[in-house]
């Protein structure tokens, strides 16, 4: 099977995602030292830096470490299912979506691997308004399904906009 030019660009944001995720993580554990400091100021009181164990989801959900395995897998077989997605269009929204929510989905998938528990880090605690913990590839996960849903937003208005278009003559 040949792969399309622009599945390789979503592939490619993952490549992106995966690095970019575990490199920030790995200063996060080594050059920052943060699992033993706990809590880095960066801008107090918005932003900290603070290590967390999340043994669940994004946000923390399903934690306590019991689906460590299945989350992993479930992780690997959404990215192949979003691999081959990316190999059957032609959006450029829907590919870059693609390629982020395969980017986080593994670079999670990694920690869970290696550690047991994903490495979370970035916390905007002190302004209140958001009091969960993430990283990198929840990041991208996020951004990526929001533009999923942009992409299904855009898609409905050119089908809308093709339904009232006079036929084309033969």
């Amino acid at each position: 099977m040949k792969i399309p030019r622009i599945a390789w660009a979503a592939y490619g944001f993952a490549l992106v995602i995966i690095l970019v995720d575990q490199a920030t993580k790995a200063w996060i554990l080594d050059g920052l030292s943060l699992r033993e400091v706990g809590q880095v100021p960066v801008l107090p009181p918005i932003l900290n830096f603070s290590y967390v164990e999340n043994t669940g989801v994004s946000f923390g959900l399903f934690g306590g470490g019991e689906a460590r395995w299945a989350l992993t897998i479930f992780s690997v077989v959404v990215s192949g299912v979003l691999a081959w997605w990316a190999t059957r269009t032609d959006r450029r929204v829907l590919i870059s979506a693609i390629g982020l929510v395969i980017g986080g989905a593994l670079g999670n998938a990694i920690d869970r691997f290696r550690f047991g528990y994903v490495v979370d880090f970035v916390d905007f605690s002190g302004t209140g308004l958001f009091p969960w913990v993430f990283n990198v590839a929840d990041s991208a996960i996020t951004v990526g399904v929001g533009l999923l849903f942009l992409d299904g937003f855009l898609s409905d208005r050119r089908g809308a906009a093709t339904v009232g278009a006079a036929p084309e003559k033969s």
